[in-house]
């Protein structure tokens, strides 16, 4: 893999973006197809309704392949929201999911947020690993069903 690129998400990732989560999941995680259009309604939100001074979303990129993406949306003026992380699997393991996390965190920071929030599922280890590596602490887990399968819905959430 060549150089790899941070660059600002723009409206058409969306379709790539979608289809990744929905067939990436279902593979690892055994989600149903409920799970595509969650990503969809986020993704949709994000465009109609962002503002540019406080919410970003990037996508990586090497020789024009998409293998990434991750977003920081602010939720009121001191908290911001890291959303939307992903990494195809053949960029998995080369600090790409780091450097994409930093990225988000310095964007919120610059920004003037104090702190982040995330959620996710326990089953995400090596994202798991990479938000405790990286500061952040899990405040709240419980287990769930949701996209059809039993899970452990986790929250996570760094002051800044």
């Amino acid at each position: 893999m060549d150089t790899i690129t941070l660059r600002p998400f723009r409206p058409e990732d969306a379709p790539w973006l979608v289809e990744r989560h929905g067939t990436l999941y279902a593979q690892d995680e055994g989600f149903d197809d409920s799970f595509a259009p969650l990503v969809a309604r986020i993704v949709d939100d994000f465009i109609a309704n962002h503002d540019p001074d406080r919410d970003q979303g990037w996508v990586a990129e090497a020789d024009g392949r998409r293998l990434g993406s991750i977003f920081c949306v602010g939720l009121d003026e001191t908290t911001a929201k890291l959303r939307l992380f992903l990494l195809v699997p053949e960029a998995r393991g080369r600090g790409l999911g780091r450097r994409l996390i930093d990225t988000c965190m310095g964007f919120a920071r610059d920004k003037g947020y104090l702190e982040m929030q995330l959620w996710t599922h326990e089953s995400h280890r090596a994202a798991c690993a990479l938000y405790a590596a990286t500061g952040w602490q899990l405040v709240d887990s419980k287990p769930v069903h949701s996209f059809g399968v039993d899970l452990v819905e986790q929250s996570w959430k760094i002051t800044l």
